[in-house]
């Protein structure tokens, strides 16, 4: 089990701003957890007593609406924190975070990471800084739900998701997402998230294999309408 003092990963997200002591304080409480593609993390409502670092792989965050489809927030990966915002808001959590694929995260109680919000004001400000980079994104869904077609938002998600994530060596997106996360990404329903894949494929921008799409025409995508 690497030491947080040691580890790459806090390089990526506000645990940068811990001393090397608070960092082997931690080290020694926190543990270390492999969870299968498929797996909630958390659940949406839940009590979280912690914070995940995600160490590798890929969640989503998602909210199930009144009328009971999920709506997929976020995508949470390798380097970043998963439950800080519950953590500091001391409130359930208002999100559930289930595994895309296989990953490891490490688990670190809230009672340490409590005591260095309150005594490291460094940590506490980059902390702060990541949550101001959530409200900007969420801010940006928000239009992009009102303002633009399904179409348009579809486009972008396969944009991001090749651009953030990378291919597999035959090309097709390296993150394997279902019709149905796809529609809830975009906040449709499914039958129209396929049929705006169809029209894709038809049009030239991505291809298919079995369930793996590969991008054709990154420049195509990016125009559409």
């Amino acid at each position: 089990m690497s030491k947080c003092e040691q580890c790459i990963i806090k390089q990526f997200n506000s645990l940068k701003a811990l001393t090397t002591d608070e960092l082997m304080r931690i080290s020694g409480c926190k543990t270390s957890m492999f969870i299968k593609k498929g797996e909630v993390i958390f659940e949406e409502g839940e009590m979280l007593n912690g914070v995940y670092c995600v160490k590798d792989g890929i969640c989503k965050l998602s909210k199930l609406s009144a009328n009971g489809k999920d709506q997929i927030v976020k995508m949470v990966v390798k380097g970043q924190l998963l439950g800080q915002r519950s953590l500091i808001s001391d409130e359930s959590s208002n999100l559930q975070a289930v595994a895309l694929n296989d990953m490891e995260v490490c688990f670190i109680p809230k009672s340490e990471i409590i005591n260095d919000l309150k005594n490291n004001s460094k940590f506490s400000f980059e902390v702060l800084k990541e949550m101001a980079g959530d409200l900007k994104e969420a801010d940006d869904v928000i239009v992009n739900m009102a303002q633009k077609s399904v179409r348009e938002r579809l486009a972008e998600a396969l944009i991001y998701i090749h651009d953030s994530f990378g291919t597999n060596p035959d090309g097709t997106l390296s993150v394997l997402l279902s019709r149905e996360d796809f529609a809830n990404i975009v906040g449709t329903a499914t039958e129209s998230a396929i049929r705006v894949l169809s029209q894709f494929k038809k049009e030239g921008l991505i291809s298919t294999v079995g369930k793996q799409i590969k991008i054709e025409d990154i420049e195509g995508l990016k125009r559409v309408e």
